[in-house]
């Protein structure tokens, strides 16, 4: 089933073209979710053998990726934020609740927003919350990029090397994911660390002055 489905991948980002991938990587990072390595990957190998450009491949990704994003965020804005304000009670979401996530994304969304996107089952949900508390809709773009950019190039690089072994392909995408998942658990220790040393600073007493 898998194989069909990446065989079709394969076809439609060489019928559709790069139009194609932006189309299928907005599914993808919106309402749609599926694996993305079955759409950049096959395109990487696509590059590969010179019917596409790499380097437009990873444009179309992250493009698409962004667009996706935009969309879930314009979601929850638009409907998220009026349906949890008028029946969050009833969902044990309260407005005291709303208004910490306000605060913490209004502190901490570039960093969620840029770990979020390098999660397989999270980079394609972390635009709601960030939407449903009205993140910095200039940061969320430039942190969605960011994040989008890294999984996206990854996966065409990935395609391109070893696209033409499925189980070859299969195996270095699961070790860059364990890699990625590591370098966000340490990206977000760091995170902490430095921001509760800052909030330290801020906090301590000053000693005496010099005169």
């Amino acid at each position: 089933m898998l194989e069909q489905v990446i065989t079709w991948i394969v076809h439609t980002v060489n019928q559709w073209g790069y139009p194609g991938i932006v189309g299928l990587m907005f599914l993808e990072s919106s309402f749609f979710p599926f694996p993305s390595e079955i759409v950049i990957a096959p395109a990487g190998y696509l590059a590969y053998r010179g019917d596409m450009s790499l380097w437009l491949v990873l444009v179309s990704g992250i493009g698409g990726s962004l667009l996706g994003a935009i969309f879930n965020y314009w979601l929850a804005v638009r409907y998220g934020r009026p349906f949890f304000e008028k029946y969050g009670r009833y969902f044990l979401v309260s407005k005291k609740a709303l208004q910490k996530a306000d605060v913490f994304f209004a502190q901490h969304g570039h960093i969620s927003t840029f770990i979020g996107r390098l999660l397989p089952g999270i980079r394609q949900y972390i635009s709601l919350p960030a939407g449903l508390t009205r993140m910095n809709f200039f940061l969320f773009c430039l942190f969605t990029t960011l994040g989008a950019s890294i999984w996206v190039t990854v996966l065409g690089l990935a395609g391109f090397w070893f696209g033409r072994n499925q189980e070859l392909l299969k195996g270095h995408i699961n070790k860059i994911s364990i890699g990625l998942a590591i370098l966000c658990l340490c990206l977000a220790a760091a995170y902490i660390w430095r921001f509760r040393r800052n909030r330290s600073r801020l906090t301590s007493p000053r000693g005496p002055q010099r005169q």
